[in-house]
């Protein structure tokens, strides 16, 4: 994603640039709570860098599904599914967008929780 206003690198780039520096030099020279503290900020970028990529694309197909369903927040949808005013005809694709919202956020927040489970060691 280039923003032409900030030419090359885009903000993406730059995340993903700090992020291979502590993942390719600060973690490989250092222990204990610096590496940990590394290996977290790692992980952040990772998530920053992902949002960065795919978030406008997830936020407006979201935005989509929410209103081909007929709500215009995830607070309304959830009320109206706490308060049964979802006609069961509906709660297929109710249940699709929720599978599919899930699915959004895990592809940003970290994408290997979607391979499923590994087997045992």
């Amino acid at each position: 994603m280039v923003n032409a206003f900030h030419d090359i690198p885009s903000a993406a780039d730059l995340v993903e640039a700090v992020r291979e520096f502590l993942e390719r030099d600060v973690m490989s020279s250092s222990e204990g709570r610096v590496a940990f503290h590394a290996r977290v900020a790692v992980n952040v970028l990772g998530m920053v860098e992902r949002e960065l990529r795919v978030g406008a694309g997830q936020a407006a197909a979201h935005s989509a599904g929410l209103a081909r369903l007929g709500f215009g927040s995830e607070a309304e949808l959830a009320a109206a599914i706490r308060d049964g005013r979802v006609p069961d005809a509906e709660l297929g694709s109710v249940a699709a967008f929720i599978r599919e919202t899930v699915r959004a956020k895990l592809e940003v927040a970290n994408p290997r929780y979607l391979e499923g489970p590994r087997p045992p060691a």
